[in-house]
């Protein structure tokens, strides 16, 4: 089926869960998850495929065995198009209602370290201040894992010492509850902002 929007339920659904998040509350409001959460999330990145590619939506059950938080149920519903490992495009919607991100969410130890070269490299550096600076402009905001201090083998006087910094980094919007994730339009704004950070992940994927 083509994406609608998310109902009012969905953010509602999720509002209600942080306040009950117990097997009880999962069982008798299921229903509510899959109409007005898990369908529709499912339809829009069906709408999104054809350019970004096909999506994977998270499971909703937390994995808690080594988790001090033993709650069972994630407060939010994602999707995640991976074009390299941990890379790739982000949605999802919670009880603030919905936000998209593009970027890297974590790398191994010998990714990151070619990430560091890169962003240590003054021509691949300065692209990428280039690309996130034209990124904040459109209303992106960096996000990201940063070390407290510098990286080994780095000055803290670097000129990008606050990208070094970074274990994991995105750019992302949040929509909120504006009107626009309730309608049809959301498919065209989140292709908009998704095709707005390529250059980030291509920098990404050309560096790693």
């Amino acid at each position: 089926m083509s994406f609608t929007g998310f109902p009012a339920a969905a953010p509602d659904f999720y509002d209600d869960l942080e306040m009950d998040n117990t097997k009880t509350f999962w069982t008798e409001h299921k229903h509510i998850y899959e109409s007005a959460v898990r369908a529709p999330m499912t339809d829009l990145m069906a709408e999104l495929e054809d350019e970004f590619g096909p999506a994977k939506l998270f499971r909703p059950y937390r994995d808690v065995r080594f988790a001090k938080d033993k709650t069972p149920y994630k407060t939010h519903q994602g999707a995640f198009i991976d074009v390299a490992p941990s890379t790739g495009w982000y949605v999802q919607v919670s009880a603030p209602g919905v936000r998209v991100a593009a970027g890297f969410y974590e790398a191994s130890s010998e990714r990151l370290a070619r990430i560091r070269t890169a962003i240590d490299d003054d021509r691949r550096g300065a692209q990428l201040e280039k690309i996130l600076a034209k990124l904040t402009r459109a209303g992106f905001v960096l996000r990201g894992e940063k070390l407290k201090t510098s990286p080994r083998g780095y000055d803290a006087d670097h000129p990008r010492i606050e990208l070094l910094r970074h274990k994991s980094l995105s750019v992302g919007k949040d929509y909120g509850f504006e009107q626009i994730i309730h309608t049809p339009a959301l498919v065209g704004e989140i292709r908009k902002d998704w095709r707005a950070a390529k250059p980030l992940i291509t920098w990404i994927t050309d560096n790693t």
